[in-house]
């Protein structure tokens, strides 16, 4: 007698791991450390892009090609660069300098709000960018080095590297000290959010617009495509420039064993983290343009939050990076 307990056949099995092969990464799309990770990745598969997972990344650069429809219009193009503006000074503020360097202080609730902040800019979660920040770190510019350009090339340290299955999981022993607040755990595993909060909320601008001043000639999809495409690829590849051009272009004034260079077009670009040079020599200052005449932009603005006394003990430059750089 056949046993009712015994597998589908070969063909079913095939059917549902072909069905589960692309279910699994949709599911990661939501929540990025529930039981569908990766449950072993093969050393030879860690390079490989994971296209399923990639899908998201596609489409907001697809949608910019929208404006072929929804056309530009003053007010919409203005929203675009205030999002810009805003989320890479989050960007470069928050993620960078105060989760992964720690160089200022503050509250536990204003700690959330950065967060928070930061997760608009759409690149993952602040314990992921700040775990893999301190690996850069740690291993710049040598084999364990995922976004080199010297050895992986411009396109793979430019994008490639975080679309691949080894760059997906968060190292927590990167985040010792961040690790043990549940509330950024959980923006860190729901990453997407945040970025659904501002997609919706770039609709619904855009809609109110058109109806109470038609005469702006805004609409909710004009603004999904310049307020939220648009400037989050923008503010995408700025932030990839310092992973790749900013480790090939500029001048290198302290010796720092990689290849980190100073880029004065970056640094006006990026709101002052193209001064990588200095910033790989000292990354613990909350201020990366050492010299006077080298502008950043974040560190005016994380100077004014700490007139307010929402954020203090901003780490300074100290006398003997001064005196030892090149200039």
């Amino acid at each position: 007698m056949k046993n009712r307990c015994e597998d589908p056949a070969p063909r079913n099995r095939a059917a549902t791991h072909v069905r589960a092969s692309w279910i699994t990464p949709l599911r990661r799309w939501f929540d990025t450390q529930g039981p569908d990770q990766y449950p072993a990745i093969d050393r030879a598969a860690r390079d490989d892009i994971d296209w399923p997972r990639a899908i998201p990344f596609l489409l907001i650069h697809a949608g910019c090609l929208g404006v072929l429809w929804v056309g530009a219009t003053p007010v919409a193009v203005a929203t675009a660069i205030a999002m810009y503006v805003m989320r890479m000074f989050f960007l470069t503020a928050f993620y960078h300098r105060y989760f992964s360097h720690r160089a200022f202080r503050t509250s536990r609730a204003a700690q959330f709000v950065f967060a928070v902040l930061g997760a608009s800019c759409v690149q993952r979660g602040p314990l992921w960018w700040a775990a893999h920040h301190s690996s850069h770190h740690a291993h710049a510019d040598t084999h364990a080095d995922q976004h080199s350009p010297g050895r992986l090339g411009f396109w793979r340290s430019h994008t490639g590297w975080f679309l691949t299955r080894g760059a997906f999981a968060t190292n927590w022993d990167r985040v010792p000290d961040l690790r043990g607040y549940p509330e950024l755990r959980w923006l860190d595993r729901y990453d997407i959010t945040v970025p659904l909060a501002v997609l919706a909320s770039m609709y619904g601008l855009g809609t109110m617009l058109q109806r109470l001043a038609p005469g702006l000639g805004t609409s909710g999809m004009q603004m999904t495509v310049w307020g939220f495409c648009i400037s989050t690829v923008a503010v995408y590849h700025a932030t990839f420039c310092i992973n790749s051009l900013a480790h090939r272009l500029g001048k290198a004034r302290f010796h720092t064993g990689d290849d980190s260079r100073n880029n004065f077009w970056l640094a006006l670009l990026t709101l002052g983290e193209g001064w990588h040079n200095n910033h790989h020599f000292y990354p613990g200052s909350a201020r990366q343009g050492f010299r006077g005449r080298e502008v950043d932009l974040t560190w005016y603005g994380l100077w004014l939050l700490g007139k307010t006394g929402l954020i203090w003990d901003l780490k300074p430059i100290p006398a003997w990076v001064l005196k030892k750089g090149k200039d």
